[in-house]
């Protein structure tokens, strides 16, 4: 039995790590298909943007703990499951056919790009590590820049930082680099506080749709209190130049665009598959995760994850979805590989149910905001109960152990605000051989065509 498993994400590097765990010797072949060849825990990019996390610490190596699974650095492209077989892409460009029995996609979503002047050339996004980096670094060198220029126009858009989506990815990365903007000015004495602006932008009339209106609005009197800008009911029409316009008429310009603006499906699994999908793109899925309906399932075929759309049996509304969000992404894997399972051995596959946990949100350094149903917790507490969650939540105790001794450090000698903004560049140092006149910016516009390398993270953040 040959079972091939498209994306090495959450779902995808679960069920691979508990198929290994669960499956005879020679009971099957798994394969995994992933072009990073590493699962990005994406709750804590927040905190990579911020320095409070190390970036490498947020990734799992899917070679260093899928001791038994093949691993294809590469892309899938395409997919003909009626012929089960799926084209690849490798890394290194060559384009094979991989045939199999069984078919998992894990492959989950890409940033939701929407079609608007300056956006593509502008923003980042906040899928994978490297955008957090990037970030991260921008900021930093914004105020290396900003502190040597006098007040005025050119600091001001400097320190300008512009969040565009105010679900918790959105929120959470606002708040965590407000805090790190705020805590920089006690090593730049040359800015001040109201030299800094920073703008959250959201369409819809309330941020975190996944909390209750009351404690949403209090994120909002929260953020403002702390000197923010949050933009509701406001859509973004143009960001050419850094120069952002939005629906509202308000304009300003920004050194720092970052888009979170919601998930959209996999273009590979919504176009070139042969399997079924709904109007937004996503797999058609049964609550035991098999692909297809209850009238009409696709054999051999399972999917979970962020693209795909499963059933939420725990939830009181009919016909609704489960939330893409890690806590669903991760229980979703484990049950899937139960259910893989049991399918091979012919038993009984079952439903996936899963109820909330409750939702909590980091705000920055010590604050926080955490529901369950009507209890809400705000502030330190809520703070302490997000990074407790996400600690026991990232897999491998080693993991666990490094984010945790680089929170006991930041905590005992600050966080740390060296910015290395010629990883982007690494050449360009034994080019100029000393020469700073050879020597190219050390930051600028995505777009300008002197930040290659950032463009360049920006493409890889949306290839799967």
């Amino acid at each position: 039995m040959r079972i091939l498993i498209i994306g090495g994400g959450y779902a995808g590097f679960y069920t691979a790590w508990r198929l290994e765990k669960r499956l005879r010797p020679g009971e099957a072949e798994v394969t995994v298909v992933d072009p990073r060849g590493y699962m990005t825990y994406q709750p804590f990019l927040p905190e990579v943007t911020a320095g409070s996390v190390e970036a490498r610490h947020v990734i799992v190596s899917l070679r260093s703990h899928l001791r038994t699974t093949r691993i294809i650095a590469g892309h899938a492209v395409a997919v003909d499951h009626a012929h089960r077989s799926a084209t690849v892409r490798t890394n290194a460009g060559s384009v094979q056919s991989i045939g199999y029995d069984m078919l998992v996609i894990t492959a989950g979503a890409v940033t939701r790009r929407l079609p608007i002047p300056g956006v593509a050339e502008e923003a980042i996004g906040l899928k994978q590590v490297e955008e957090a980096v990037a970030i991260r670094d921008r900021l930093l060198a914004a105020f290396d820049e900003a502190a040597a220029l006098p007040p005025g126009p050119e600091r001001t858009r400097l320190l300008t930082v512009t969040v565009v989506g105010g679900g918790f990815t959105g929120v959470e990365t606002f708040g965590e680099l407000l805090s790190l903007a705020t805590s920089l000015l006690r090593s730049y004495p040359e800015i001040t506080f109201p030299d800094l602006s920073f703008h959250l932008v959201e369409a819809q009339a309330r941020i975190l749709p996944e909390v209750t209106d009351g404690p949403g609005r209090w994120v909002v009197r929260h953020l403002e209190q702390r000197g923010a800008h949050v933009h509701t009911e406001a859509r973004v029409t143009s960001a050419r130049g850094g120069h952002i316009e939005l629906s509202t008429g308000e304009t300003f310009d920004t050194n720092l665009l970052i888009w979170s603006a919601g998930n959209g499906s996999n273009p590979v699994i919504a176009q070139h598959t042969d399997l079924p999908v709904d109007d937004r793109g996503l797999l058609r899925v049964r609550a035991d995760l098999r692909v297809g309906t209850d009238e009409a399932p696709v054999p051999d075929a399972w999917a979970a994850g962020d693209n795909a759309a499963v059933p939420d049996l725990a939830a009181t509304a009919p016909g609704a979805l489960t939330v893409p969000n890690a806590q669903h992404a991760v229980r979703q894997g484990k049950h899937l590989a139960a259910n893989l399972v049991a399918h091979l051995r012919g038993k009984t596959v079952r439903p996936y149910v899963h109820h909330s946990l409750g939702t909590v949100a980091t705000l920055g350094m010590g604050k926080g905001i955490f529901q369950y149903r009507r209890l809400v917790i705000r502030g330190p507490l809520a703070w302490l109960m997000h990074r407790g969650y996400h600690v026991l939540a990232i897999p491998t105790w080693e993991r666990k152990l490094r984010v945790l001794l680089v929170w006991i450090s930041a905590v005992l000698f600050g966080r740390d605000i060296v910015a290395l903004p010629g990883v982007e560049r690494p050449r360009a140092a034994f080019l100029a051989a000393g020469d700073p006149d050879m020597l190219p910016p050390s930051r600028g516009h995505i777009g300008s065509g002197t930040d290659a390398g950032a463009r360049e993270l920006i493409g890889a953040g949306h290839a799967r």
